[in-house]
């Protein structure tokens, strides 16, 4: 029997330091979102970062925290209930961090007798810390737990022709009413070091502004390239002038080189160009989340504000709209009927 493990990020179980404590634990202690050597990490992690970075993140989440829990999780649930009203075969939700555990996930569909698994990373692009860390998970409790189960894996879908559409359309959507000078495609940043750990080459990545135009199979890979692409992709389907739309990174941790522009930076450089009414999109995610709801909908806001914008508009993720439900369920059909 076949079976489908939708995986996202995860969250807190609540906005109780102690939660947000465990939570943040268990993912900034993941060697492949904080990629130096373990007694490094265990210093770095808890010696320094656990004693402050909690209170800091619950306060976080409670701005953005709904009545019926982490909207990340909230979302995502209901992404997968929509999908289960259309698809026979059995769907199950699981998170990389968090109690909603892939291992939880995993086992619920092997005990409904399911053999194989199609494994859908709800990330478009490829990343150590995304993707990648979910695959090598699922891998991992297979072979230890399931050795007989086959796993296959959705590819990151950041330039599916379906899924440009339908992110496309939700844009237009959202600035039916709005009038913008300029629309951000605002990335979750990740550190330039693992984009050049990514490149299977170990030569082609130089994150020099024009290896990401230079066709090779780094671009398999590479979490820059792919944003660039998802990007002109929509830019092309909306038909944008040139001019009106650019790339940015958000999210840094630690002082190592992230990638560039910065987020943050290009809010307040906007309105010093005249740029003074901004339309943001957050294509790394297809869930709202503490980074999309709390970073740039909130802090980004009042940072473009303060700096002298005057109108600041923060697309939605695609959620569950029905349109993207569809296309996930289509993705699905293609390939239970292989």
């Amino acid at each position: 029997m076949k079976g489908v493990l939708l995986n996202n990020l995860g969250s807190p179980d609540s906005t109780n330091i102690k939660d947000v404590k465990t939570y943040l634990d268990e993912f900034l202690m993941d060697e492949r979102v904080i990629d130096i050597p373990y007694w490094k990490r265990y210093v770095l992690i808890k010696g320094i970062i656990l004693n402050f970075r909690p209170k800091k993140s619950a306060k976080a989440y409670k701005k953005i925290w709904w009545d019926e829990g982490s909207p990340l999780v909230v979302i995502s649930e209901r992404f997968t209930e929509k999908l289960k009203q259309k698809i026979d075969i059995p769907i199950e939700l699981a998170m990389r961090y968090g109690s909603m555990s892939m291992e939880k996930g995993i086992k619920n569909l092997v005990d409904k007798g399911v053999t194989e698994i199609f494994l859908a990373p709800l990330y478009p692009h490829y990343a150590m810390s995304s993707y990648e860390t979910v695959v090598t998970k699922a891998e991992e409790i297979l072979a230890e737990h399931y050795p007989s189960v086959i796993l296959d894996t959705l590819p990151p879908f950041y330039k599916k022709p379906d899924y440009i559409r339908v992110m496309s359309d939700n844009i237009a959507h959202h600035l039916k009413d709005f009038e913008y000078d300029h629309i951000l495609f605002s990335y979750h940043g990740i550190p330039e070091r693992h984009i050049k750990k990514s490149d299977p080459t170990k030569s082609h990545c130089k994150i020099d502004g024009s290896c990401c135009e230079r066709n090779s199979v780094a671009h398999y890979t590479c979490y820059r390239h792919q944003c660039f692409e998802t990007t002109k992709a929509i830019a092309k389907e909306l038909d944008l002038k040139e001019g009106t739309w650019s790339n940015s990174f958000q999210s840094r941790l630690l002082k190592d080189p992230w990638l560039k522009p910065y987020t943050d930076f290009e809010l307040e450089k906007f309105p010093k160009e005249g740029k003074k009414k901004l339309a943001v999109i957050t294509p790394a995610f297809v869930s709202d989340c503490l980074e999309t709801l709390e970073e740039i909908a909130m802090e980004g806001e009042e940072e473009f504000l303060e700096a002298g914008g005057t109108h600041y508009k923060h697309i939605p993720c695609l959620n569950d709209n029905d349109d993207w439900v569809n296309v996930m369920k289509e993705w699905i059909e293609n390939w239970n009927n292989n």
